[in-house]
């Protein structure tokens, strides 16, 4: 362990209203939080939703973090923040849970009611520091998987949050850390401000969906005006340009393109980038 004191104890009475049967580990290496707690399940074929117990897994480093689309997510001991959370859900449609689950980060680390947002949302995943508008470079990520657990399923939630600053070469981005908006920020202080937050949003996602933050998510939506570029990655197809136009109840992103046509993409596995000012196309209006 690296000294960092994270009084497990304390999260687990903190949470356990929420998760009477919560288990709260804390470790110093692991290749991957999440890649962990699938295997665990995967490694007990046959069992029924109810004999999985939640579980909060912690690692101070990670060394083979991953990010969405199978990105590399980079991790120091004591300069980032990764856990991961598994619990069995059932929820009437997936729809959101990343932005769900990121809108609860965010507002848990930004709690300023009386100023402009400084932390805002990336679709389908990703925080950002804002600097200007339009600008602003990535504080961190969000990486949701899932397994069948009979007529439901374990998610498992992994966060990854940069906390110290650091440097990382190959970011177009630029990277943002969490002591810019919270100087005393640490891990766990961060881990202990987020942790009852994301749980009562995944259970309030359990039972209403994405529908009912659709308008606070468009408050912290970075790219809603924005010209931006959508990949598919490993498609043949050029990329769609057009200016966000926001997020719909259902959660697609709504892409207003040149002929005012509006595209709704519903699926996380494109890569969204936002455009120069100077390549941008079409004009945006909330759809």
């Amino acid at each position: 362990m690296t000294g960092l004191r994270w009084d497990a104890e304390g999260l687990w009475l903190g949470l356990k209203p929420l998760l009477p049967s919560l288990s709260v580990e804390v470790v110093a290496q692991c290749p991957s939080t999440n890649t962990e707690l699938l295997d665990r399940a995967r490694r007990q074929p046959g069992r029924r939703a109810d004999d999985f117990d939640p579980c909060l897994l912690v690692a101070e480093q990670q060394t083979l973090g991953r990010g969405r689309l199978g990105r590399e997510w980079k991790s120091a001991a004591g300069a980032s923040l990764t856990f991961s959370l598994s619990l069995p859900l059932s929820p009437r449609d997936w729809s959101g849970l990343s932005l769900a689950v990121g809108l609860a980060l965010a507002e848990a680390l930004d709690q300023a009611q009386d100023a402009p947002p400084r932390l805002w949302l990336k679709w389908p995943n990703d925080l950002w520091l804002l600097d200007a508008p339009g600008r602003g470079r990535k504080l961190g990520g969000i990486l949701i998987e899932t397994v069948p657990l009979g007529r439901r399923r374990l998610v498992v939630v992994g966060v990854g949050l940069n906390v110290l600053p650091e440097r990382f070469d190959g970011l177009t981005s630029g990277l943002a850390c969490l002591q810019e908006v919270w100087p005393d920020a640490s891990a766990p202080a961060a881990l202990h401000r987020l942790a009852a937050p994301l749980v009562r949003a995944l259970l309030a996602f359990e039972r209403e969906g994405f529908a009912p933050l659709a308008e606070r998510f468009g408050r912290r939506d970075l790219l809603r005006g924005r010209p931006v570029r959508l990949h598919a990655p490993g498609a043949t197809d050029p990329a769609l340009d057009g200016v966000a136009d926001g997020v719909g109840a259902d959660a697609a992103l709504c892409l207003r393109q040149a002929d005012g046509t509006v595209q709704r993409v519903v699926s996380g596995e494109v890569s969204v980038r936002l455009v120069p000012d100077d390549e941008a196309v079409g004009g945006g209006r909330a759809c």
